[in-house]
């Protein structure tokens, strides 16, 4: 098994995140987390990814201090979190807004979703290509930066799950190579992003998949389903591995933005 390292280069350590242009004060950081089941954990609010990505970023040079929404959404995928009237996007904003009202605080949208558009049948708009996926994330990240202009977006890549997965979702191993072909979307947006809205949008965590695929035994969840045993939510220490891996990818673009290198 390969060893986790969770520590970025000491120069990003180093380089503390207030922005040059004084409007905020990105030392004090809001969090939104926006994703799926794996998101919203066992306990939102104490044990889950969001919950131990805050506290881990918490103890990061720079930070001053840190608060978190979870809005992680069990079985959603990208169609559930359109811009669309009475979809989940809509309910994640007005949370937001009521959550982050003190503007002199950094404002990051963290999010992780796929997993769920990549089965071969049962979630919502499943399965979905990989230019679908592309469509609809885009859709997403326009309608925060509109209406948070200030906000940073970062995309955590999805993770591992096992090829039989196969609970009331359909997942299976088609399922786990569509879930790949969506990375390089992901990537795709960054850098376009990079020309229309330089300094907003990073590419997170891009580690912990081949982690968990390292370490399923350990780090995931032993499920029943309808092909066996599969491997697909985090247990206890791997809710605690995701969140430093997701910490890190918060971090990282923190540090980006701050200076001025971009994807």
């Amino acid at each position: 098994m390969r060893e986790i390292k969770f520590i970025l280069p000491v120069i990003l350590a180093c380089i503390p995140f207030i922005c040059s242009d004084g409007q905020v004060n990105s030392n004090n950081l809001d969090l939104v987390f926006i994703g799926n089941s794996i998101t919203q954990g066992d306990d939102p609010e104490k044990d889950s990814p969001p919950a131990s990505s805050s506290e881990y970023i918490r103890t990061l040079r720079g930070v001053e201090s840190v608060r978190f929404l979870n809005r992680g959404r069990s079985g959603y995928t990208t169609v559930d979190f359109l811009p669309a009237a009475g979809g989940e996007l809509l309910n994640a904003i007005f949370a937001v807004r009521e959550f982050h009202t003190d503007k002199s605080r950094q404002l990051v949208f963290s999010i992780s979703l796929g997993t769920n558009d990549s089965a071969e049948e049962g979630p919502k708009g499943s399965p979905l290509h990989p230019e679908e996926y592309h469509f609809n994330l885009k859709a997403i990240t326009d309608r925060l930066l509109a209406d948070f202009p200030g906000c940073i977006v970062v995309y955590q890549q999805p993770i591992w799950y096992s090829p039989n997965t196969y609970n009331f979702s359909r997942y299976l191993k088609a399922g786990l190579e569509r879930l790949q072909s969506y990375f390089p979307e992901l990537q795709a947006l960054v850098r376009e992003y990079s020309q229309t809205r330089p300094g907003q949008v990073f590419m997170g965590d891009t580690r912990a998949f081949g982690y968990f695929k390292d370490n399923y035994l350990t780090d995931l969840i032993p499920e029943s389903g309808n092909a066996g045993t599969f491997y697909l939510h985090p247990n206890k220490k791997g809710t605690e591995a995701l969140g430093r891996f997701w910490g890190d990818g918060i971090y990282e673009a923190l540090v980006l933005k701050r200076t001025g290198k971009g994807f």
